[in-house]
């Protein structure tokens, strides 16, 4: 664990998220004393926990295992026509939908 006094910190903060970014763990010190710690930030997908709160609220619901095979192997539809996907967009739009 490396130690910076808060002087040090202001001065050399990118050295510090460096050292941060390579696993460590720095103790931010004023006049002897540990007032903080910057550490790495878990290797979440979600670190904000959005996705969480999404799922609680019954707004999304998370995925447990991998889709049917069969759903990969199908083709998907063809458009028919002149059918654009950017026109049933803009389409969509001016509808208010």
């Amino acid at each position: 664990m490396k130690t910076a006094t808060i002087t040090d910190a202001k001065n050399r903060l990118s050295a510090l998220i460096d050292v941060v970014k390579g696993g460590e763990t720095v103790v931010i010190t004023d006049r002897g004393r540990a007032v903080a710690m910057i550490g790495p930030v878990a290797s979440t997908p979600d670190p904000t926990g959005r996705l969480e709160r999404l799922q609680r609220a019954g707004l999304v619901d998370v995925a447990t295992g991998a889709p049917p095979v069969e759903l990969l192997r199908t083709a998907p539809p063809a458009l028919r026509g002149s059918a654009s996907a950017v026109d049933m967009l803009l389409d969509e739009r001016r509808s208010g939908r």
